[in-house]
């Protein structure tokens, strides 16, 4: 049950972050791995900063995740505009 909750997360995450950068909609499945992949990241990055990265709410999830995702799409915004 686990893996499907955090597929749906990181679709929802994905989408919304695709929204938030625009010019990044890959469609569904790129979403779900940008969002999967944020949500790493955010898991990461807020406790390292002090911020309490994981929540048993389904809301806080997608919104961590959301904004690991755009921390995602702004660094591969900022690489492909180097090469």
């Amino acid at each position: 049950m686990g893996i499907i909750v955090a597929i749906i997360v990181g679709a929802i995450a994905g989408w919304l972050a695709g929204q938030i950068v625009k010019g990044h909609g890959h469609g569904i499945l790129v979403n779900i791995v940008v969002g999967i992949v944020g949500a790493l990241i955010a898991s990461f990055l807020f406790p390292a900063i002090g911020l309490a990265g994981e929540s048993s709410n389904i809301i806080m999830q997608i919104i961590w995740a959301t904004i690991g995702a755009v921390i995602l799409l702004v660094i591969l915004r900022l690489i492909n505009r180097a090469t």
